[in-house]
């Protein structure tokens, strides 16, 4: 059965029985926050099953669970998710990106809460591509190391609680997503940057940088957790000492374990394209990350 026929089956289902069926159909589930987006298991969507009984044991727990499913390699899918908010939305530079011939091919569409959109497209099973954000664009990518909430889960926004629902099927001919030629058309990156040295990093300065990330909000994540890890990268810090820094405040924020480790290495990789100086972290350059991290990002 395809993603966009188990979809189409659940609508009118309650919670428990929805979550069964995508179970039972192949698709692996976890069970969120009731009314929310947040994981209720430990290790969220990594603990994602297709056990029957599993899935039947954390919904008899927790009956108003919002259903979780991972994306990428884990199910088979991938999903571009359009962003609407009040101050704009994705769904123009989805269009260029589609007449540019690099959405094309999804299976299934399905409706957000917010009035967005989640197009699925089936995983390339040559490889792997993680979840990336395209925050200016308003799109977003959830491949490997993300996960989408599915029908027939409902969120409460600020005008009660709204549900997700599959308002088209696919195209004829469905064909995966080239995730990174599409954040290279919707989030163009400039040439790494080399920084000049400050005078070297101090203990503080990684833990007020974690704090500043632990801060940003949905849109600023992905960006603010990259501009972060530049710093401490150009300070001479290591991969696994910047990992040991930051991870725990990317995670806090509601990024993904592997896309926070995965920011930080490109990071790391981007800052070293040159031997990187140290550098300190001044009050004034908090206040100016707007303007920097569009300069660094990459």
């Amino acid at each position: 059965m395809s993603v966009a026929s188990v979809l189409a089956s659940l609508s009118g289902l309650p919670l428990p029985q929805a979550a069964a069926r995508l179970a039972a159909a192949g698709v692996p589930v976890f069970p969120c926050v009731p009314g929310e987006k947040r994981p209720l298991t430990r290790h969220g969507f990594h603990e994602a099953s297709v056990d029957l009984a599993q899935v039947v044991a954390w919904w008899h727990r927790w009956p108003s669970a919002n259903i979780g499913v991972p994306t990428g390699t884990a199910s088979g899918v991938d999903v571009v998710d359009v962003d609407r908010k009040p101050d704009g939305n994705g769904f123009d530079a989805f269009g260029r990106a589609r007449r540019a011939g690099l959405v094309e091919g999804w299976v299934a569409v399905v409706r957000t809460p917010s009035g967005g959109a989640h197009f699925y497209y089936p995983a390339d099973p040559g490889r792997s591509q993680p979840s990336w954000q395209a925050a200016a664009a308003r799109v977003d990518f959830r491949g490997t190391g993300g996960y989408v909430i599915v029908p027939p889960s409902a969120v409460m926004t600020v005008h009660g609680p709204a549900g997700y629902s599959l308002t088209a099927h696919g195209n004829r001919e469905p064909r995966p997503v080239d995730a990174a030629a599409l954040r290279d058309f919707l989030d163009p990156r400039p040439e790494p940057v080399v920084h000049r040295a400050r005078g070297p990093v101090r203990s503080e300065d990684a833990k007020r940088l974690a704090d500043w990330v632990g801060m940003r909000a949905e849109g600023e994540r992905n960006r603010g957790l990259f501009w972060a890890s530049c710093r401490l990268a150009e300070a001479g810090l290591s991969l696994p000492e910047m990992v040991d820094a930051l991870a725990p405040a990317g995670e806090r924020v509601g990024l993904p374990p592997r896309e926070v480790v995965t920011t930080i290495r490109s990071a790391y990789r981007a800052t070293h394209v040159q031997p990187a100086p140290s550098s300190v972290v001044r009050d004034d350059d908090l206040r100016r990350v707007p303007r920097l991290a569009g300069q660094v990002l990459s």
